[in-house]
């Protein structure tokens, strides 16, 4: 198996950092304005919960099951969610990843349908194909998340279906229940179309 390099991932609207111990604080105050939105995501709520999403990410990240990054809104300099790279695998036995997911991917209110969640995908997909020279990228959401599935397909994400009681559900009382989950992909044949798209829609 091979690993998840990553860096700190800089453009006009958005840096994503590599997740770190020193980001708990920022992490916690980003969760405890408006969470009306995040129905379906885990976020965590107050310190004490931050500082366990941390640790569960950065042991994640110890042994390549996922890159986490916060995301920092380059406007003033605010942390406003965060997202990751998981799931990788390596059918090729390669050092690089051949496919990757994208996922666990939340923003502040104020941040959602802005070119700060456009160009983090940007970013992050540039990463995954340039960088690593992926064949495809997966992005997957519950599958009643309509708000969710509606932004991948913006951002290019072809759906391919949905895998019936798939995974853990982050949904609020639904703690131990299992969701269906709504799967979509872009390859490496669909990138250039897809990066083009999200260029133009970062574009000021």
């Amino acid at each position: 198996m091979g690993s998840l390099d990553v860096t700190t991932l800089t453009g006009r609207h958005v840096t994503l950092e590599p997740l770190g111990p020193d980001h708990v604080d920022e992490i916690a105050e980003a969760g405890a304005g408006d969470r009306a939105t995040f129905a379906y995501t885990q976020v965590p709520h107050g310190r004490d919960e931050a500082a366990e999403y941390v640790s569960w990410l950065l042991d994640d990240a110890a042994h390549d099951r996922a890159a986490p990054f916060v995301q920092r809104r380059a406007a003033d300099d605010t942390i406003v969610g965060c997202t990751r790279f998981l799931n990788p695998l390596w059918p090729l036995e390669r050092h690089d990843p051949d496919e990757v997911e994208i996922g666990g991917t939340w923003l502040l209110a104020s941040a959602q349908r802005t070119a700060v969640n456009t160009e983090a995908k940007l970013l992050l997909l540039t990463h995954a194909f340039e960088t690593w020279g992926v064949q495809r990228v997966a992005i997957c959401t519950d599958a009643r998340n309509e708000q969710s599935r509606r932004a991948i397909e913006r951002i290019g994400g072809r759906f391919e279906g949905v895998l019936r009681r798939h995974r853990r559900s982050t949904r609020a009382g639904e703690h131990g229940r299992l969701r269906d989950t709504a799967t979509y992909s872009i390859t490496a044949d669909d990138w250039p179309e897809v990066q083009a798209l999200l260029v133009d829609r970062s574009t000021p």
